[in-house]
């Protein structure tokens, strides 16, 4: 499956929005003297170019470019979550205390995966205040880092943990800000303000720091397991709710299926992909371009496991992509994403495809591990933007042939469309269509309950099936 995967994948460059242009976009319409003739065809442009990219044709995601002080912010926070992920769980347990940061990591799993370290991000006061202060943050920002005087390059020291829970708040902020303003965009465009004023009454976003454990990771952890006598532990372990991190929700033990050889590893832990084909269930899901770190020194090299934790370096993206992977089967096709580590790039969830009544499209996405790469992590940061738990989800007036998969047409197709026919029928089997998990009126925390049920309940489709893929 990893070769069929790969051979099928197409590159694909999401539109980019720059954020002098989102600013613009989102800001109230100016008097018609104000701006030439030629500028409002411009912006008129760019708007009809974003809801290309978000709509029922379109990728479901774009990039926002040039965003002051982003690349200084991601240089210092990205790199923590690979220490954090890999650092003694006592010490790991009072820095997170110290910054109010959550973790879903198991104690007792060496097969995990992805670590993920999270916080609740708070808007401060509604949509016109995160709009007025949208340039501000950013002009202040660099006055803030100099006051901090600290060194940007990278230097794995405990002092790296001080400013920690500072670097999360500021940057989730600032995604939270280019979220808000994406959403008056969208309402723009199609009319009202569902989109905003959803964002706004849920008062909260969830900011997750995640780090996708390398191959070489794994293989040290499981060691360490082993020398600690925690084998039993490990096969008594519930599995998590590993669905739950990648929506912003916190991670629930879930029912564990018997398997075949008695015991229960977690979900992908020997599979190609770093995180499985889902649907993210929010409005929009904000995330920095990913980093790739690789060890420094030859692993032979570091005797001392702390040295070796630390001596960690940023390389270029393997193939030049960011391994995020989507489907669209509009248009037959496996797409790999492939951006600027500038940039950051923009998801629309299930929640703002059935707010704009299908007028948005949510992308069905998985991130992939890099093929023959052993001793690379990643590592990026997400906000999960999402309306209140109590938002009622209406089904009026919205598209029913959006609820389930468009049908693939396989006839007189050449071999390779075959296979690509064929693989995206595979992931599809493992993704409950959304007329399954939303019935009309459910609230979001309903549908969200009955959406991680269904991908990794008892009898979920993702329990046994995704580490095949």
């Amino acid at each position: 499956m990893e070769r069929a995967q790969a051979e099928t994948a197409t590159v694909m460059q999401p539109y980019e929005l720059s954020y002098s242009d989102l600013v613009l976009l989102s800001s109230p319409p100016s008097s018609p003297s104000s701006s030439s003739e030629a500028e409002l065809q411009r912006l008129d442009s760019i708007r009809r170019s974003v809801m290309e990219a978000l709509g029922p044709a379109g990728p479901g995601l774009l990039c926002v470019r040039d965003v002051a002080e982003a690349s200084a912010l991601r240089r210092k926070l990205l790199p923590l979550s690979r220490r954090l992920a890999l650092l003694d769980p006592e010490r790991r347990r009072r820095i997170l205390q110290a910054h109010q940061l959550g973790t879903d990591v198991p104690k007792k799993d060496p097969y995990r995966s992805v670590s993920s370290f999270a916080m609740q991000l708070r808007y401060a006061q509604g949509a016109e205040l995160a709009q007025s202060k949208a340039i501000s943050n950013m002009n202040s920002l660099d006055s803030e880092m100099d006051n901090l005087n600290l060194d940007i390059t990278m230097e794995f020291q405990d002092k790296e943990f001080d400013h920690l829970g500072f670097f999360f708040k500021k940057l989730g902020s600032l995604m939270m800000e280019l979220g808000l303003g994406l959403a008056r965009i969208c309402d723009g465009a199609i009319g009202g303000h569902e989109l905003e004023q959803s964002l706004v009454e849920s008062c909260a976003a969830k900011g997750r720091l995640i780090h996708y454990h390398s191959r070489a990771e794994n293989l040290v952890l499981k060691q360490d397991g082993r020398r600690l006598g925690s084998k039993q532990g490990i096969a008594k372990q519930k599995k998590v709710d590993d669905h739950a991190f990648c929506n912003g929700r916190e991670p629930q033990p879930i029912p564990q299926k018997k398997t075949n050889g008695g015991e229960g590893k977690s979900c992908g832990s020997n599979s190609n992909l770093w995180q499985q084909w889902h649907y993210d269930y929010g409005i929009f899901t904000v995330l920095t371009a990913p980093m790739f770190l690789s060890p420094a020194f030859p692993p032979e090299l570091n005797s001392d496991r702390e040295t070796s934790v630390a001596s960690v370096e940023e390389g270029p993206y393997p193939d030049g992509l960011t391994y995020l992977q989507i489907l669209n089967p509009i248009r037959n096709g496996i797409l790999t994403v492939k951006t600027s580590p500038e940039s950051f790039i923009i998801q629309v969830g299930e929640a703002a495809n059935v707010l704009s009544r299908g007028k948005l499209r949510s992308s069905l996405h998985c991130v992939r591990r890099p093929p023959k790469v052993d001793n690379v992590s990643r590592e990026t940061f997400v906000v999960f933007l999402q309306p209140a738990w109590s938002k009622t989800l209406s089904l009026s007036d919205y598209p029913m042939d959006q609820l389930s998969y468009p049908e693939v047409a396989t006839d007189n197709i050449c071999l390779t469309e075959q296979k690509r026919t064929q693989l995206i029928d595979e992931i599809q089997k493992t993704v409950p269509p959304l007329f399954l998990r939303l019935k009309d009126g459910m609230t979001f925390a309903e549908f969200s309950r009955e959406t991680t049920k269904q991908y990794y309940g008892g009898s979920g489709l993702q329990s046994n099936r995704l580490s095949d893929l």
